[in-house]
């Protein structure tokens, strides 16, 4: 069976869809990743999965047992960290950590294998308190005492936003090392470059999942012939190739424009005219590979 099974999971608050007939699976020992903006339905979902939410409609499992019914076996069998920092921001480091392991009945020292690569990078400041750590900091913390109890499925909202890069690169490198060690992981993640380092991502939007695939498979999908086009003045390029014949989306991609153009048309020679007629300056125009952000974006429209 399965780690999680979801099958046409809703929710409602007020007129607000918050997911919209949800069915996906996640095998044990998978790195899963959902994929999508604020807003997209991520945060509601984990806590249905973690029983802090019950589902309008349909039903979810998590190693086999049902969120509604059996929500007090899945406590004790998962791991979760929220979005927003949640531990007690007036207790140390070393204070946090051990309250978590005594409510899950356990020790830091029984089960101090699982989080030992962790925490060793946050121990030499053990006795400070956790509100006055760097935001990487308090992010390898909440994931110790999300995997003190050594759960068998690892829920994950957004763990590495508002970090800095190499911290959200070294967090990345820690899931890959537990998923090596059995457990189930699920993440959300707004960061669309997050997506590759998943065996499976989902892509969720309004509520709705647009679709469920490997990270290759899911670029694998794009139909459309795509340029990375740039000029010293961005916000006109974007305006100027958004009014160009035969463009089919135009997006923002850092300092430069990915465009893609629909079947048959759209040439780097004719752009370059067509943008140096606009008065366009320090164009440079290239064949670019779709990513996953091109993906979701082209499902969007």
């Amino acid at each position: 069976m399965p780690a999680i099974i979801v099958e046409h999971i809703a929710k409602h608050f007020a007129r607000v869809k918050a997911l919209n007939d949800i069915s996906f699976s996640v095998e044990k020992g998978e790195l899963f990743g959902f994929i999508g903006p604020d807003g997209a339905g991520k945060t509601t979902l984990f806590r249905i999965l973690t029983t802090l939410l019950i589902p309008d409609e349909g039903k979810a499992l998590v190693n086999g047992l049902d969120v509604v019914k059996d929500f007090r076996k899945i406590r004790q069998d998962i791991g979760y960290m929220p979005g927003r920092f949640s531990l007690y921001t007036d207790l140390s480091v070393e204070e946090n950590l051990n309250f978590y392991a005594t409510v899950f009945g356990t020790t830091v020292a029984e089960n101090y294998e699982l989080i030992r690569d962790i925490y060793i990078q946050i121990e030499p400041f053990k006795k400070r308190k956790a509100g006055k750590l760097s935001g990487g900091m308090k992010q390898k913390l909440a994931l110790s005492c999300a995997l003190i109890h050594k759960p068998s499925v690892l829920i994950l909202d957004e763990p590495t936003t508002g970090v800095d890069a190499v911290s959200r690169l070294e967090f990345w490198e820690m899931l890959k090392r537990l998923q090596k060690s059995g457990i189930t992981i699920v993440v959300a993640t707004p960061y669309m470059d997050e997506a590759s380092l998943c065996d499976r991502v989902a892509l969720i939007q309004a509520g709705k999942l647009m679709t469920i695939s490997t990270p290759s498979e899911v670029i694998k999908t794009y139909p459309w012939k795509l340029f990375s086009i740039k000029s010293d003045d961005i916000f006109s390029l974007l305006n100027d190739l958004r009014a160009y014949p035969g463009m089919h989306t135009v997006f923002a991609f850092g300092q430069a424009a990915h465009v893609s153009f629909k079947e048959g048309l759209g040439d780097e020679e004719s752009m370059k005219k067509y943008l140096q007629g606009k008065g366009h300056s320090g164009i440079t125009i290239s064949p670019a590979v779709a990513n996953i952000e091109d993906c979701f974006m082209e499902l969007m429209i």
